[in-house]
C-alpha cells in the first residue's frame, strides 16, 4: 500500500497536538480553503508517493514522540494508508492518534466506509474547514472558531468531550 505525502515526515512537533509528536503531511485536499496555510498541498498529482512500510520503518526511529498527528492536504481522502499506520502506531509504538480533517465529524459519519474506520481509530479529531473570517490565533491547535478538538473514544469514534 502507498500513501502520498507532500513532505517529509516531522518528529518534535509541538503544535500539532499535546507533547512531542510525529507528523505525516498527506498530500491532497478537495476543500481548497481560502487563507489555507498549506496550499502546496492541494493538488492531489503533487508530493510524492511512498510505500506504508517505509513510512513505518521511518517512524520507528523516532523516539520519545506521545503520538502522531495526521495533517495534509486531507488525511481522510487516504483513509486506508492513514488507518494502517494510525494502528500500527498505536501497537508497535504506543502512541497517541490524532488528525486534522477539513470535513467535520457529522460528515466522515455519514460518509462512513474507509473514512469512518480511519475515525474511529484517532484518539482526536480537529475537524471542520479553517474559515479565514473566523480565524482566531489564540485558539489551541485549531485556526478559526468554528473547527473542534474532539476527544474521540477509540475503537468507536465515540465523541467523549469537546474543545
Amino acid at each position: 500500500m502507498q500513501i502520498r505525502l507532500s513532505g517529509p515526515l516531522e518528529r518534535d512537533n509541538i503544535v500539532n497536538g499535546y507533547g512531542l509528536r510525529a507528523v505525516l503531511w498527506t498530500q491532497g485536499c478537495p476543500n481548497h480553503c481560502p487563507g489555507c496555510q498549506n496550499p502546496e498541498t492541494w493538488d492531489f498529482n503533487g508530493g510524492v508517493l511512498v510505500d506504508v512500510e517505509e513510512v513505518k520503518a521511518k517512524l520507528k526511529t523516532f523516539s520519545g514522540q506521545a503520538g502522531i498527528t495526521f495533517c495534509g492536504g486531507e488525511p481522510f481522502v487516504q483513509p486506508e494508508a492513514c488507518k494502517e499506520i494510525a494502528d500500527w502506531c498505536r501497537k508497535e509504538l504506543g502512541w497517541n492518534i490524532w488528525s486534522f480533517s477539513g470535513f467535520t465529524y457529522e460528515e466522515i459519519k455519514e460518509h462512513g466506509g474507509a473514512a469512518w474506520e480511519f475515525l474511529k481509530s484517532l484518539d482526536a479529531l480537529i475537524d471542520g474547514r479553517f474559515v479565514l473570517a473566523e480565524r482566531d490565533l489564540t485558539l489551541k491547535f485549531r485556526g478559526s472558531r468554528n473547527q473542534r478538538l474532539l476527544h474521540l473514544e477509540h475503537g468507536t469514534g465515540k465523541i467523549l468531550s469537546v474543545e
